[in-house]
């Protein structure tokens, strides 16, 4: 059984983890000049992060490793208030660090400065409403998929539920990226906003994500709470 202080150091490394590769592949798109991966490459790396460290980190914490997660497990009484305070903080401040150290050792004016680290903000003429709607839609199959997963003692399922999650965020990165970014995670997006002081259309990556996140307790009306 591992302690509070473990749980959420796992959440900070497994947050970090993900804003550092994902944000840190936009950079690196943006400094070859599209001769990488492209969005596809993006989305996997995203996707891939998010299902190594949910396996490494899973027996751990749970491998919630995004706000939204958390308050789907918080509204369904799986984490109390206190623990669910704590993962959110853990995780901001994985996303912040992540940010800043992308900030610190990436080429600043070809690869940070003109991707603003990053951080995603929506396509011209995309307005802030269907912007929401696609992050919470995508972000509410994200935090479905958890659910239905949820990792427990067997080590095989745990696997299974990284990659799974992992391929949600894959996918949600190839249909929403082009429109919104897709952070799919407030905490995807805080840090590179902080890093390179750009809130635009911030809110969207906050509203729309927590909003998603009430797949948890749909999944539990639709099919029940699993059993321990």
């Amino acid at each position: 059984m591992y302690n509070t202080p473990q749980k959420l150091a796992a959440e900070f490394l497994g947050t970090f983890a993900f804003v550092f590769f994902s944000a840190g592949a936009v950079c690196a798109e943006r400094f070859v000049q599209g001769a990488g991966g492209g969005a596809i490459g993006v989305a996997l790396v995203a996707g891939l992060s998010i299902a190594i460290f949910s396996t490494a980190l899973g027996p751990v914490s749970g491998a919630q490793f995004n706000p939204a997660v958390t308050i789907g497990l918080w509204i369904t009484k799986r984490v109390n208030t206190m623990e669910a305070f704590g993962y959110w903080i853990a995780q901001i401040l994985g996303g912040v660090a992540a940010a800043f150290l992308l900030k610190a050792i990436l080429p600043r004016e070809e690869a940070w400065q003109p991707v603003l680290g990053g951080t995603p903000d929506l396509a011209r003429d995309f307005t802030r409403l269907p912007a929401i709607g696609l992050e919470a839609l995508i972000t509410f199959f994200l935090v479905f998929v958890y659910f239905a997963t949820r990792p427990d003692d067997d080590l095989e399922s745990r696997a299974r539920s990284g990659f799974a999650v992992g391929l949600v965020y894959t996918l949600g990165i190839l249909v929403a990226g082009p429109f919104t970014g897709a952070a799919l995670n407030p905490a995807r997006a805080f840090g590179p906003a902080l890093a390179s002081t750009h809130w635009a259309n911030q809110g969207v990556y906050w509203v729309g994500p927590l909003i998603g996140g009430l797949a948890g307790p749909i999944y539990d009306a639709i099919y029940g709470k699993k059993q321990p």
